[in-house]
């Protein structure tokens, strides 16, 4: 056994070790070196891109993210190979098997083909983009990420949705063009409804000269509805995206004060209750 140890040539063996790690250490550096600069080449181009076509802001991110991913796993597939050819591994035969063995995954991945895609048409079709409120696989919400496979969605009482594509039939993005703000408010069946009409519209074109987020209106419609208590009448405007709910707050609350103001009831249920004496 001594002599079997004093025949190793330590020296060879050591210094063969120290090449190997000063190779891989230059692979990883490489590595690390080509993705910082790989990253901040796809953020200029994409920063380029947004301002020279007019794109906007969420198109350019979710276009940016995609491309980072598709870098990134690029890059990691060559640092593997790297790897394996520093270890002097047969590369070639590792791409065969992995290609027998990614034929093989496929038969029972079906579900991730239909998520790539679908998430490669839902990207190619620009139909939702990162900060887009939609409504999508049953959950409504502000998307944060857009890829290949799935879609993060954040919801608005703060949770994040992990959506895969496959699942999204059909989307319903809030996002694109103005949005509509929705006021319904009712009146007493004994007020008059055209001097009801005209409060309403002098209170909307007070609110329509000092809020920016207003494209068009606020417009009172008419009558909407007859209810068991109440006329109820509707006002609707065009805002901003995703400034109508903010609208509509601030419509409601000058609306009730409008009508208070001028002395037009808004109808509230009231309960009635008869005590009936009984004779003996």
């Amino acid at each position: 056994m001594e002599e079997l140890l004093l025949k190793i040539d330590w020296a060879e063996i050591l210094k063969d070790a120290g090449i190997l790690t000063l190779k891989l250490l230059f692979i990883l550096i490489a590595f690390l070196i080509v993705k910082a600069i790989g990253n901040r080449i796809i953020n200029t181009s994409f920063k380029k891109v947004q301002n020279r076509n007019n794109m906007s802001a969420g198109r350019a991110i979710t276009l940016k993210s995609i491309t980072k991913s598709v870098f990134s796993y690029a890059l990691i597939f060559i640092l593997v190979v790297a790897v394996m050819g520093t270890f002097e591994l047969d590369v070639t035969g590792l791409l065969a098997g992995a290609g027998i063995i990614g034929l093989a995954i496929g038969f029972g991945a079906q579900g991730l083909v239909s998520d790539v895609v679908t998430g490669f048409f839902i990207l190619l079709e620009k139909q939702l983009d990162v900060g887009d409120y939609v409504t999508a696989a049953g959950f409504d919400g502000i998307v944060e990420d857009t890829g290949l496979r799935t879609t993060h969605i954040r919801g608005f009482d703060g949770t994040l949705h992990y959506v895969p594509n496959r699942e999204i039939s059909a989307i319903s993005n809030h996002t694109r063009g103005n949005m509509r703000a929705l006021v319904d408010i009712g009146i007493s069946y004994g007020d008059n409804i055209d001097k009801a009409i005209g409060v309403l519209q002098e209170a909307c074109d007070r609110i329509a000269e000092t809020n920016e987020e207003i494209v068009e209106g606020p417009n009172v419609l008419g009558v909407q509805s007859l209810g068991s208590s109440d006329v109820v009448l509707r006002v609707i405007a065009k805002t901003k995206n995703d400034m109508q709910w903010g609208v509509e707050r601030e419509l409601r609350k000058a609306l009730k004060e409008a009508l208070d103001a001028n002395g037009i009831e808004i109808p509230f249920p009231h309960q009635v209750y008869v005590h009936k004496n009984e004779k003996h």
